[in-house]
């Protein structure tokens, strides 16, 4: 029968849930890696699962809410693991950054302090928690104002939470830990807000260094959620499909870029940067890669090592908690090993400052292009377009257009048959394409010219 490796000082097995839970998870709160709880596991290892697991992670997620300060809500993770018909509640607890953490019946006490010792909890001493609390971590959002003086307005975040199915009230900034302790708005909810100064800036580049900039466009000033929506829009439509060929001569539909490590690369960027100092993440996108680039390094007292092998230690935690509220983040840790699950690590490039993702294209989007190029040269001069036709492209070479927007460029009033066959070859012939090509339905769906389209209108100039 399958079993677990032995408890260790990273590790806690619990056969079923009781009254030490909250002790074990405060240790590990107070401790310098963090660790799982894994309930439904004897203590030598052994699988026996619980029964009703929902109401087990329910009542984890709890007493772990109410019961232990300060808050360290986007601090854990709870969720089920099947192993063989069993349901094991797998507990994540990352290393806290405003310790100590308490029990909050008992306070800074002895009585309401534990860390972790080998594999065992211990209550920490007098000296420990003052020295703990002494080296707190004091510059974190929570506990920043909001740099504005003006009212901040949230119905975009209200939105974003209704669409989840939560229900909005009066408590909602207050349970998202959107004030400092002295009642103020925080950092976090200034993040938030409907109204901001942070943008995400995209900057696009002809070549392989910053000589040629093409493109510089702003995400922001807007709530942080609502912008990051848009960034993942716009890396969404950069990020093209392309047609490989294999070596049994199939044809293999591929992007430049794997479509879940770049959404997660840019996730992290946004939850983990260092805003106290007012730098948000920056996108880069050359002829051969994308970057993302982070400010702050990684989180103070989490090494490479762990930090390669998932082990989370959130900067933001009040950030951590609305973005897996909203289904960006499913686990604590999990983005880096879906990028690393694709991508070696030396796609990471740490520094004491700064932390950038750089992703090269597949090499096959090179060869696509060349042989592309090729085909197109063939067929250029066999193109034959109507007027409306020539409108239509003409008509994308300043920016991208509904769909809409080129029916009444085109001179038509509604779809008509030759309108839909005339427009459907445009896209057949690779004069237009989709900017949201995996969303051809979607409400934001526009069109643009490709590269074959532009060499065409500059041979008919």
């Amino acid at each position: 029968m399958k079993r677990f490796a032995m408890e260790n000082s990273t590790v806690e097995f619990k056969s079923q849930l009781n009254d030490k839970l909250e002790k074990e998870v405060i240790a590990f709160l107070n401790s310098e890696k963090g660790g799982d709880i894994l309930i439904g596991v004897e203590d030598d290892g052994q699988i026996c699962g619980v029964e009703n697991s929902d109401g087990v992670m329910l009542g984890v997620a709890d007493r772990i809410k109410n019961n232990i300060l300060p808050s360290c809500l986007g601090l854990f993770d709870v969720f089920p693991e099947d192993h063989d018909g069993k349901i094991v509640v797998h507990v994540v607890v990352a290393r806290g950054t405003e310790k100590p953490y308490y029990l909050k019946k008992y306070g800074q006490s002895p009585a309401g302090c534990f860390t972790r010792v080998g594999s065992g909890v211990q209550p920490m001493t007098v000296s420990m928690i003052d020295q703990l609390y002494a080296s707190r971590v004091r510059n974190s959002l929570r506990n920043i104002p909001a740099p504005t003086n003006r009212k901040l307005t949230f119905q975009q975040l209200k939105i974003y939470y209704q669409e989840k199915g939560f229900q909005i009230n009066d408590a909602f900034l207050e349970n998202l830990d959107l004030y400092t302790p002295d009642n103020r708005l925080n950092y976090v909810a200034y993040l938030l807000a409907d109204q901001n100064s942070i943008s995400i800036k995209v900057a696009k580049y002809a070549g392989t260094d910053k000589v040629d900039l093409i493109e510089n466009e702003e995400y922001g000033y807007c709530s942080l959620v609502k912008a990051t929506h848009l960034v993942l829009d716009k890396l969404d439509v950069e990020n093209r499909t392309f047609t490989k060929i294999t070596g049994d001569a199939e044809r293999l539909q591929k992007r430049m870029i794997d479509r879940r490590a770049l959404r997660e690369a840019l996730i992290n960027a946004m939850v983990h940067n260092d805003y106290t100092h007012e730098v948000p993440p920056v996108v880069e996108i050359y002829a051969d890669r994308l970057s993302i680039t982070s400010y702050g390094g990684l989180v103070y007292g989490l090494s490479k090592e762990e930090f390669f092998a998932g082990r989370s230690m959130p900067r933001n935690r009040e950030l951590m908690r609305v973005y897996r509220d909203l289904d960006f983040v499913e686990q604590l840790g999990s983005g880096i090993y879906r990028i690393l699950s694709v991508y070696a690590d030396s796609v990471f490039k740490l520094s004491d400052h700064f932390l950038e993702v750089c992703f090269p294209f597949d090499e096959g989007y090179f060869t696509a292009q060349q042989t592309e190029a090729q085909v197109e040269a063939q067929v250029e001069a066999q193109v034959e377009l109507l007027p409306w036709q020539t409108r239509i492209l003409k008509g994308c070479e300043s920016d991208d257009k509904t769909g809409q927007e080129l029916l009444s460029i085109a001179g038509y009033t509604s779809r008509s048959g030759n309108f839909k066959k005339g427009f459907q070859r445009l896209v057949d012939e690779n004069l237009l394409e989709m900017t949201l090509p995996d969303k051809p339905n979607s409400r934001n769906q526009k069109y643009r010219l490709t590269r074959k389209g532009q060499r065409l209108l500059k041979e008919m100039d």
